[in-house]
């Protein structure tokens, strides 16, 4: 690995966008962490085969204590880290009034908390070297009217305030922090929470009339993880075929 090899965390990178989007660092020589509480097997080893350097991490990022691992494994395997992708996220269509307190926690916990935690197992590494991109994925529900999704839309909207946030608290180190909210696509996340005729009916909406596919986001991923993105922080882009417009 070259002194110069940039490496990038994705969290949920075993299928659908954090495959995406780890596949995407791979092309363009970087190195991968997959972090996933599934297996990543799939996605390090297509990484590989790009040239990365990638390891798959099995781990919980919505608790403290397993994400003490993934400062560990950076330390071990990389020595450092320069970009994440907080990407990990559950999206339950249940009405407000079936969804108690415990369902609702753990929405936060996985979307919007995991993202705080990451957060904070990378900075020191960013910090010392002097140059970071963080990516919080966010969802471009938060600018729809989409029964059912109450607790998501607030978890993702609480994505957006901390990317704000973060941002200024963070630009004195050379680390920019921005958002992306990709729209209902035909991953295999999605298409276990969509009918995908109801995910074809939405692109029917947008300007770009087809329906989204994980790759969708990928470009502009890796345009906010680049040193061309050093002008562009505390920003929300939703690369949803122009459905929700900011």
């Amino acid at each position: 690995m070259s002194a110069n090899r940039r490496v990038a965390v994705v969290t949920g990178a075993a299928q659908g966008f954090g495959q995406a989007i780890s596949l995407g660092f791979a092309a363009r020589g970087m190195d991968v962490l997959a972090v996933d509480l599934a297996d990543s097997g799939e996605t390090v080893q297509a990484a590989q085969a790009a040239g990365a350097h990638a390891v798959a991490l099995k781990a919980d990022v919505s608790d403290p204590a397993t994400v003490a691992r993934v400062e560990a494994t950076l330390k071990a395997e990389f020595g450092r880290c320069d970009i994440l992708v907080n990407n990990a996220g559950i999206y339950p269509n249940v009405p407000i009034t079936e969804v108690d307190y415990d369902l609702w926690q753990r929405v936060q916990r996985i979307n919007l908390d995991s993202q705080f935690l990451m957060v904070k197992a990378v900075l020191p590494f960013m910090i010392n070297g002097k140059w970071g991109r963080i990516v919080n994925i966010t969802s471009n529900s938060v600018g729809l009217v989409v029964p059912g999704l109450s607790h998501y839309m607030a978890s993702k909207a609480g994505v957006i305030g901390f990317t704000r946030g973060l941002a200024t608290d963070v630009a004195m180190h050379g680390i920019t922090v921005n958002a992306v909210g990709p729209t209902a696509s035909l991953t295999t996340g999605g298409k276990a929470h969509i009918k995908p005729e109801h995910i074809e009916e939405l692109a029917k909406t947008q300007a770009i009339k087809r329906a989204g596919r994980a790759e969708d986001i990928v470009g502009t991923v890796m345009f906010l993880s680049s040193d061309d993105s050093a002008f562009v922080t505390g920003q929300t882009i939703m690369a949803d075929g122009g459905l929700v417009r900011l």
